[in-house]
């Protein structure tokens, strides 16, 4: 029988988002897989964190890719970057809150990689007059990480409906991002 890797790091991101003390076995019964399955595909819990990490990034890049930053407003831009995040969204409500990946000096490099391609699109933004200048790139970069988990996480429990996801996440970035104009 064939293991869906992927199917399974997306199991054990969804299990790990909420129950960040999971056993392997624990991952294992989520992914639908035996302890063996899972011990054959990760040899332990440091290297499936590892692995939902890359999986992670390689699907924030795909979305930046897709999202096309450079065409157009950035509000449109951002926009679509939200709506293609939304499949990466279950890893990354777990990456951003795994201490254990932005500690030490082997911090994967594609976390640099996503930061300045979106930190350069809110400031694309600011030079054109859309977002406001008082908050800096990095912050509403972290901004847009953390409305994302959490837009995961509102899912994931029903709380909110998924057709809904990109459209909460805009409005409230865009809401405390928009540069305003005085009368």
């Amino acid at each position: 029988m064939s293991v869906d890797r992927e199917q399974v790091l997306r199991s054990a991101a969804a299990l790990l988002t909420r129950k960040s003390t999971a056993t392997m076995d624990e991952v294992a019964r989520a992914a639908g897989i035996s302890r063996a399955t899972l011990h054959r595909q990760f040899a332990g819990r440091d290297a499936l964190v590892r692995a939902l990490e890359d999986l992670g990034i390689r699907a924030c890049e795909t979305a930046l890719d897709r999202a096309r930053l450079d065409e157009g407003p950035a509000e449109d831009a951002l926009r679509r970057l939200i709506g293609g995040l939304e499949d990466a969204a279950p890893l990354l409500a777990f990456l951003v809150t795994e201490n254990q990946l932005f500690e030490g000096d082997e911090q994967n490099e594609g976390w640099a990689r996503l930061d300045t391609r979106i930190a350069a699109l809110f400031r694309r933004g600011q030079e054109a007059g859309e977002f406001r200048i008082d908050l800096t790139p990095a912050w509403l970069t972290e901004a847009l990480y953390g409305l994302v988990g959490s837009g995961a996480w509102a899912v994931q429990d029903g709380r909110v409906a998924a057709k809904d996801f990109t459209y909460m996440i805009a409005e409230l970035l865009l809401g405390g991002a928009r540069r305003r104009v005085e009368p």
